[in-house]
C-alpha cells in the first residue's frame, strides 16, 4: 500500500522524523530509509535505539502509540496516487480477478487509507497486525492473503516497492513486479521490475506467471 499504490511514505516520514525528535534524538534520511516496509514494532524499536533510549515493551508500545496517532492525522486527508495504481487496480476489478492489498501497515490506519484508495478494489485484506508478529519480509502475509483467496501463491503476482515486501512475496511463491520508489530493491529470480504502474493491465500481470 504505502509507497505503491499511494504515496504515503512522504507522510510516514513527518510522522517518523517527529517522532525521533520528540525522542529527544534526530534521524537521519539513511536511517530513515531503512524503515520502508517495516512493521510499528520494529519502526518504534529502531526509533529508541537511535535516539538512545531505553527499549522495554512500555516504550516501544508508548512509541508506536505515538506514531500511531500522528499518521492518522496525517492520512485522514486524501492520499496521493502513485502514477497508474488506481487505474491497474480498476483493471483487474473489472476483470473480476481477485486481489488482496497486503500491508506492514496496521488495520487502524489502513482502514483510514481505504478511504482514498478505495475498499471496493480488494476482496481481502492483510495487515501488518494480523500476521501474528510474522511481518514482511517473512513471507506469512503473502501466504495468508492467498489463503483467504483461495488461490495458490504460485498463481499469484504481488506488486511491491520495498525490499521487505519483495522479499516476503518472493519467498512465498509468488510473482512479483517491483516498483521502487523511495529504495532500491535488489533483483530476485521471481522478480520483474518497471518504473511505475502506469500502462499496467491485467495482460500485463499474467504475463509475469508461469506457463502452467
Amino acid at each position: 500500500m504505502d509507497g505503491t499504490l499511494v504515496d504515503s511514505e512522504k507522510l510516514w516520514d513527518v510522522a517518523l522524523y517527529e517522532c525521533a525528535e520528540a525522542l529527544g534524538g534526530t534521524l537521519s534520511e539513511e536511517q530513515r530509509m531503512t524503515l520502508v516496509g517495516s512493521n510499528m514494532d520494529a519502526t518504534a524499536t529502531y526509533l529508541l535505539e537511535v535516539t538512545a533510549q531505553e527499549v522495554t515493551p512500555e516504550s516501544v508500545a508508548e512509541t508506536g502509540a505515538w506514531i500511531r496517532r500522528r499518521t492518522a492525522g496525517l492520512f485522514d486527508d486524501a492520499l496521493p496516487w502513485r502514477p497508474g495504481a488506481r487505474e491497474a487496480l480498476a483493471a483487474v476489478k473489472a476483470a473480476g480477478i481477485p486481489s488482496a492489498l497486503v500491508t506492514s501497515t496496521e488495520r487502524a490506519l489502513t482502514e483510514l487509507a481505504l478511504q482514498t484508495i478505495g475498499r471496493e478494489f480488494f476482496d481481502v485484506t492483510v495487515c501488518g497486525d494480523e500476521v501474528d508478529g510474522l511481518n514482511k519480509p517473512h513471507p506469512r502475509p503473502y501466504l495468508k492473503a492467498a489463503e483467504l483467496l483461495g488461490v495458490p501463491p504460485e498463481r499469484c503476482v504481488a506488486v511491491e516497492d520495498s525490499p521487505p515486501g519483495a522479499e516476503s512475496a518472493e519467498r512465498a511463491g509468488c510473482s512479483v513486479l517491483v516498483i521502487p520508489n523511495d529504495v532500491a530493491v535488489p533483483a530476485g529470480p521471481r522478480r520483474v521490475f518497471r518504473e511505475s504502474l502506469a500502462g499496467v493491465d491485467v495482460a500485463t500481470l499474467a504475463a509475469l506467471l508461469p506457463r502452467v
